[in-house]
């Protein structure tokens, strides 16, 4: 009967501890209680126009936490994070210090992190983001060969077809207008006409 009295009571000790446990986060100090709070990232997605020819650096965009720390420092990490890409340690403000070119790369992929710069303990999970390059239309269409050759037999009717070009455009085709290719005949234009399919 004692082992049994006694195994009854260990099972009981821990809820007894986290009973206790309990209680004690749940009291309240000076009418005041403290509820943790869910701390996250705040931010859109960062943006910048290519080839943009104000002076340098270029203003990117802002990362923000809700962490209120007074010793709070903002951190940047990845791809070309801290050379063409450099972050206010204290606002978070984003900065380019190169011009871009989106049709070498559109997009870069970076981490902000935020520690405490005391002991530089992160404060916040870190967050991936995107740094989009916007487009402007700074392409000239570029023929794919040097030279189209086309043949036509004599004598045949107005409209037969006698060969197809094509040009294409480095400027991003999803913003309307910019890799739009149209065609013209410069010289020849009494025997031949070209259409928008080239």
């Amino acid at each position: 009967m004692s082992h049994l009295i006694l195994l009854f009571s260990l099972f009981l000790a821990p809820a007894f501890a986290d009973g206790s446990q309990k209680s004690t986060q749940n009291l309240c100090s000076n009418d005041i209680c403290h509820k943790r709070q869910k701390r996250d990232w705040i931010w859109n997605q960062l943006h910048i126009q290519e080839e943009l020819d104000t002076p340098l650096p270029h203003h990117v965009g802002k990362i923000t936490s809700s962490v209120r720390n007074k010793n709070a420092k903002y951190i940047i990490e990845g791809e070309f994070a801290n050379t063409i890409f450099k972050v206010e340690e204290t606002s978070g403000d984003v900065y380019a210090f190169e011009r871009l070119d989106r049709e070498k790369k559109a997009e870069y992929e970076l981490t902000a992190l935020i520690i405490d710069r005391t002991n530089n303990r992160s404060l916040e999970r870190p967050s991936r983001f995107i740094i989009k390059v916007y487009d402007i239309n700074d392409n000239a269409p570029v023929f794919v060969h040097k030279v189209f050759n086309g043949s036509v037999p004599e004598m045949s009717p107005v409209g037969t077809s006698v060969t197809k070009v094509t040009a294409v455009d480095a400027d991003d085709p999803t913003v309307s207008g910019h890799a739009t290719v149209t065609y013209e005949v410069t010289t020849g234009g009494e025997y031949f006409t070209i259409d928008d399919s080239g």
